[in-house]
């Protein structure tokens, strides 16, 4: 399985000939590839290309003096095949931008609904574009509304697109994008699970918190996120129950309890306690949601906040132990 897109960077010269010779015409060859014009302009002094495959792969190469960077969802050609990757923002900027514009255009041309999302496009491109990823995770906003049961995808990904618009993870944007995956098919439980990640930060920013995800601890584990304000550093750790109709537990209560005993009884066992336990209960429809809402169930680990959230940004739940942070401005809490 491809990872979500980055670049390649090679600290060679390129002429033209040499483009053609060495790119285009293996991946003519192996592929039906043919060059053609960029949709966009970069600055910068870099010399562009821009490769269009007949299976709709695409392919962004740069080049300038003795350097030049390459981009695809597709095979990379063997002329490339040792050259270290790096981010999107590890590269420079004028590359980043032409690329980024590049793809972004050809995004909407595809789903042209995601247009009226610039910062989600923009934040998921890595995986909206990703050679194995690019049609499920797109089909996992439109088809699936992000996870968010009785939902429509549009008021879905606008509670994304609102949060993301803040720029809050803006620093975490490959790490935290490539949580959604670039699997080839749908997995709607694991990516769910994922975008749950982005739901426990809203939490976290809309109570007033920093976030940083993927906290190394001690165990060689990685938490998910440290919350911190002027006195306040608390590690959170996020669980996601699959709904009930969807796995063998007898009933929400069942699956609130069963999900988070396996999160407690494995990473945070071995993490050693110290951390808040999350459970996103945002998958479960209203009337599985009532039955949690209304037994409160224990989940095995003090402190823990079971909460679930819904697209018009309303956000329920309860606690259990003395939980180390303030979200009283964030969730509206039951008990």
């Amino acid at each position: 399985m491809a990872r979500p897109l980055r670049f390649r960077y090679s600290p060679q010269s390129w002429s033209e000939q040499r483009v053609r010779r060495e790119i285009l015409q293996p991946l003519r060859s192996n592929i039906g590839a043919r060059a053609v014009s960029p949709q966009f302009d970069v600055n910068g002094g870099w010399e562009t290309h821009r490769f269009e495959m007949q299976n709709g792969d695409v392919a962004l190469f740069a080049r300038r003096d003795d350097e030049a960077y390459w981009m695809g969802n597709t095979e990379t050609p063997s002329a490339l095949w040792k050259t270290d990757k790096y981010g999107w923002r590890e590269i420079p900027y004028h590359v980043s931008r032409w690329a980024q514009r590049e793809l972004l255009a050809d995004l909407h041309d595809g789903d042209p609904w995601l247009a009226d999302y610039p910062h989600l496009s923009w934040y998921f491109l890595p995986v909206f574009m990703s050679k194995d990823g690019r049609e499920s995770t797109r089909a996992f906003f439109r088809e699936h509304a992000a996870g968010f049961p009785d939902a429509g995808r549009r008021e879905a990904t606008r509670f994304f697109e609102e949060f993301l618009s803040t720029g809050t993870l803006d620093e975490y944007r490959h790490v935290m994008s490539g949580k959604l995956g670039t699997s080839d098919h749908v997995d709607r439980v694991r990516m769910s699970a994922a975008m749950g990640e982005f739901v426990a930060a809203k939490v976290l920013v809309d109570a007033g918190y920093d976030v940083v995800p993927e906290i190394e601890v001690t165990t060689g584990h990685s938490l998910d996120f440290r919350a911190t304000d002027d006195e306040t550093n608390v590690l959170v750790e996020v669980t996601r129950p699959q709904p009930p109709a969807n796995r063998a537990a007898a009933g929400p209560v069942a699956a609130v309890r069963d999900t988070a005993e396996t999160k407690t009884n494995g990473q945070l066992a071995e993490h050693g306690g110290g951390a808040t336990l999350f459970v996103d209960c945002s998958s479960f429809r209203d009337d599985a949601w009532a039955a949690v809402r209304d037994e409160r169930p224990d989940v095995r680990h003090r402190p823990a906040v079971v909460y679930r959230a819904r697209p018009n940004g309303r956000v329920e739940g309860y606690s259990k132990g003395s939980v180390p942070l303030e979200l009283a401005d964030a969730i509206e809490f039951v008990d």
